[in-house]
């Protein structure tokens, strides 16, 4: 391909080259390039937020290069300080193996697996003598570790920085020396982590990668980070209906960021999409359908895609949703692990009295959660900002969290 329509794919959705000259050059050289995305196992669920870089490996592997993706089984282990306000809990190596595991069946969704290659940090990281890791640390200063935005605001507040915790951009940047990455990637707020690996292969002189910076994806709520946490994730697992019917909650100006970041719509599709709805020729409701189509077709098939969206339709065009819906706050102390029993929900929303009549009312097929209707009453739900949940003909009420 020639380099200006590479260019094109690198710069899809991406926030930030450091530096484009530099790839130009590396692009010039006519092989393959050694991209590198580096993966802590520290949960075992995948969101779309998690889908952003994966699908930019597709995006580069589909063009011919190659594709690493490190599985940090080792730094898993300190657990990646960026952002964090304090010290991670440190999870045990039995956790990361099973977290392992999942991620990379996951992952498998989106890249083609004989085009990848798979690592784990463990292979070099665990072998290293503490004389080595004395050399490592020798090629970075503690003054330029604190000006790092979460040290240096953490130092400020006088909050707790543990030694280990300075270790692990080293080790991230290590990982780019032992794979001779040519690129990596990361959100935008892995750029410090990125650029010690620029700096540890210059150190080590190999020639530096370049660092490719992806935006972070705004969750259903349309303000934070997408986040399990938070309640505000479409999961890569999640039924049919329920992606469906999450994706149809996300505020309008997102939807044109959704389709450039987490589906295989063409750039000049997305540029249209965008124009019709700015002239006002397309209507968000039907752009917004589209987008969920796209979603439901990537993560299950495009038969699924359909029957999510005759149930939605049934229910919130064909039912006369009502033009106005009560919206009800659910506590995020009631999820475990981002969920909560469909049962406990139903009463919390005001929509049944007890547990045994919200059980009675999932019975008697009368429950409808984001498009879907929820015939098990022990089933767990993942709640999120602006889905709806209906109870019988004309009883709606829009979560708000």
């Amino acid at each position: 391909m020639e380099i200006q329509k590479q260019l094109e794919v690198f710069w899809r959705g991406t926030a930030e080259i450091i530096s484009e000259e530099e790839l130009v050059q590396k692009l010039k050289k006519g092989r393959p390039l050694r991209v590198k995305l580096g993966v802590d196992p520290s949960a075992p669920d995948l969101h779309l937020g998690h889908t952003v870089p994966l699908r930019k490996l597709k995006q580069l592997q589909d063009i011919g290069h190659r594709i690493i993706f490190l599985i940090g089984d080792f730094t898993g282990r300190i657990g990646d300080p960026t952002g964090r306000s304090e010290t991670r809990k440190q999870l045990s190596a039995e956790e990361i193996n099973e977290n392992a595991e999942t991620y990379k069946e996951q992952v498998f969704k989106i890249l083609d697996p004989a085009k990848t290659i798979v690592e784990y940090n463990s292979s070099w990281l665990a072998s290293l003598t503490f004389s080595d890791v004395i050399k490592l640390a020798g090629k970075y200063t503690v003054a330029r570790m604190l000006e790092r935005d979460d040290f240096a605001r953490r130092y400020r507040e006088r909050r707790p920085i543990g030694i280990h915790e300075f270790m692990y951009p080293l080790m991230q940047g290590y990982d780019s020396i032992v794979l001779q990455a040519d690129v990596e990637i990361g959100g935008t707020d892995q750029k410090f982590n990125l650029l010690m690996g620029r700096h540890l292969q210059r150190e080590m002189g190999q020639e530096p990668q370049i660092c490719l910076t992806l935006p972070i994806l705004e969750g259903l709520d349309g303000v934070n980070k997408m986040s399990k946490s938070l309640g505000n994730h479409i999961g890569i697992y999640d039924p049919p209906a329920e992606m469906y019917g999450k994706t149809m909650s996300l505020p309008d100006h997102l939807m044109v960021r959704y389709f450039e970041l987490v589906t295989n719509v063409s750039l000049e599709e997305i540029r249209e999409i965008k124009e019709g709805l700015n002239q006002g020729t397309l209507h968000p409701r039907d752009v917004k359908m589209r987008l969920a189509r796209e979603i439901v077709a990537l993560y299950h098939d495009h038969a699924a895609a359909r029957e999510a969206e005759d149930s939605f339709k049934a229910v919130f065009q064909r039912g006369d949703l009502p033009t106005e819906i009560p919206e009800v706050s659910l506590a995020r102390e009631e999820l475990q692990d981002g969920r909560i029993w469909v049962a406990r929900l139903l009463v919390l929303l005001g929509l049944a009295k007890s547990n045994s009549e919200a059980r009675r009312l999932i019975k008697q097929g009368g429950v409808t959660i984001a498009g879907e209707r929820i015939d098990d009453p022990e089933r767990d739900i993942v709640p999120a900002a602006g889905m709806i949940v209906q109870v019988g003909k004309r009883r709606f009420v829009k979560i708000m969290m």
